[in-house]
């Protein structure tokens, strides 16, 4: 006789494996806002693998490859997740169609980063260079342009016949600075700060009105935050533009005096061009 089990009263069923992933998240102190920075997931998405709605994915096939990403992220079995995200599937829409999927571009670890796309452009352009210069001196020497050396002496001789004017008095000064304080203006505005190194300098979620200055012996102090937005911040007392005026992950972001103040003259530089033209 085959009989159907069930929980006992007051007992809650085994977890799915999105509240699986949701508790490694939470056990590891990770808002949704870091492991989204960590993953290159967007927050909403990782919110419905939590909630295990992967049919809100934009495709079926991204449900594995996030759930892969997420797993690493919090150290739980990429495999056994894998599995679970596949059998929820075929349970939801019915077959094993899914299994069929052994490429899955929701995975944010198989998509070229910017920054291998940006080098593989310049070293295309290095090659574009490369062929044209062994074209002009080798296969077509004199239907180039003249000589390198030549163009330098004639420069050189440019410059002896019109040196640069003097430099007025002042000019070139470098503008005094002083202490970087950001001063959170709403609760729980989760920031860190780390050096050139990747030491960490703080990370908490700070408080309303609640003050960080920036240590004057750190080299090259930079910021990682999702709400840029809420954070003021002052220079030598003095207050500087945002970091951006609208929620968003911002990280790897220059908090010296200097560079918060080049911003600063960046923006003071744009206002005028933006606004409306007087008559």
């Amino acid at each position: 006789m085959n009989e159907e089990t069930s929980p006992p009263d007051g007992q809650l069923p085994l977890h799915g494996v999105g509240d699986r992933l949701r508790m490694a998240r939470e056990q590891q102190g990770l808002t949704l806002a870091q492991l989204s920075a960590e993953t290159r997931i967007p927050a909403r998405h990782l919110a419905l693998i939590e909630k295990g709605e992967f049919a809100g994915l934009p495709a079926k096939t991204y449900a594995t490859g996030f759930a892969r990403t997420y797993a690493k992220a919090v150290g739980l079995d990429q495999r056994a997740v894998v599995e679970e995200v596949r059998a929820e599937l075929a349970r939801s829409h019915g077959g094993d169609r899914y299994r069929a999927a052994s490429f899955e571009p929701g995975d944010p670890a198989r998509i070229p980063s910017r920054g291998l796309a940006l080098f593989s452009l310049a070293a295309l352009i290095l090659l574009l260079v490369g062929g044209v210069m062994f074209y002009n001196r080798v296969l077509a020497p004199g239907s180039g342009p003249g000589s390198l050396l030549e163009e330098e002496r004639l420069a050189a001789q440019n410059a002896k016949a019109n040196p640069p004017a003097a430099a007025r008095p002042g000019e070139g000064a470098a503008r005094p600075a002083g202490p970087v304080v950001f001063t959170a203006l709403e609760d729980g505005v989760w920031v860190k700060f780390y050096d050139g190194t990747g030491a960490q300098l703080m990370q908490k979620q700070m408080a309303r009105g609640e003050r960080y200055t920036v240590p004057a012996e750190a080299t090259g102090p930079q910021v990682w935050t999702g709400r840029p937005d809420a954070l003021a911040i002052t220079v030598g007392g003095k207050p500087v533009p945002k970091l951006a005026e609208s929620e968003g992950i911002i990280r790897d972001v220059p908090v010296t005096a200097q560079a918060l103040l080049a911003r600063g003259q960046a923006a003071a530089a744009a206002a005028p061009a933006a606004g409306p033209t007087g008559t």
